[in-house]
């Protein structure tokens, strides 16, 4: 029997104008799609007919699902992964998925889309031909650590961060990497998207006199500028 084929299909991060022709075609004629959560994925659903049907897929459930997801894929099924928004596996379930999906030889289909981490990079104005991205930083164990191992970093920064820890995070770029220069994205794609721009503590003193909303990518300026020349921190890092 033909094994089924494992798409990875990224949804938009808010508008839901961004999601491409390809990814509405493929959702459609699936077997079964993968919703990190079936609610939030249904209003997409809803905006362009897509009748397919859903089974949660999130991280308290991810060991479990995979394993039944995997039968389903070598019984001839196709089956389509997206989490809430953006691409799948990017801070978000998928992995144990992908590799479950690797060793039994089933294909896996990227279908690229929409991306917080692309999206943030491009508008925070800072380079963009090295970049380094790290997700969700360590909430204790291991934070400063990560941090310390970002100060020297020449690329630009990369950090997802909830409304709960923004301030917190702004704090430790002050206290580890120094008062550098910071883009946070806040509700991008969205009506009321925001792009805050400034030092740190600039853009820390906004926060701080605002309510806090969403989620938030922040932007960090390498450390390059400390180095002797651009080329020079390049051929270092190659």
């Amino acid at each position: 029997m033909e094994k089924g084929k494992l798409y990875m299909v990224a949804t938009p991060i808010g508008n839901l104008k961004d999601i491409t022709y390809r990814a509405v075609e493929v959702l459609k004629k699936v077997d079964l799609v993968a919703a990190e959560d079936t609610r939030h994925s249904g209003i997409l659903f809803k905006e362009y007919d897509i009748k397919t049907q859903q089974i949660s897929y999130y991280e308290q459930n991810e060991e479990k699902r995979s394993s039944e997801l995997i039968e389903k894929l070598l019984a001839g099924q196709d089956i389509a992964l997206i989490s809430d928004a953006g691409t799948p596996t990017v801070s978000d379930p998928g992995y144990r998925l992908m590799q479950k999906a690797t060793q039994n030889n089933i294909d896996i289909v990227p279908v690229p889309g929409p991306s917080s981490v692309m999206t943030a990079l491009v508008a925070s104005g800072f380079p963009t031909d090295r970049f380094t991205f790290e997700g969700f930083l360590p909430k204790k164990k291991g934070r400063k650590t990560a941090f310390e191992k970002l100060e020297k970093n020449p690329r630009t920064i990369i950090i997802f961060e909830s409304k709960y820890r923004i301030i917190r995070t702004l704090n430790d770029i002050i206290k580890y990497l120094g008062d550098r220069r910071v883009v946070v994205g806040r509700e991008m794609t969205k009506m009321h998207e925001e792009f805050h721009r400034g030092f740190a503590s600039q853009v820390r003193e906004y926060f701080e006199n605002h309510k806090l909303r969403g989620e938030f990518v922040i932007v960090v300026e390498g450390n390059w500028r400390k180095m002797k020349t651009r080329e020079m921190v390049e051929n270092e890092t190659e």
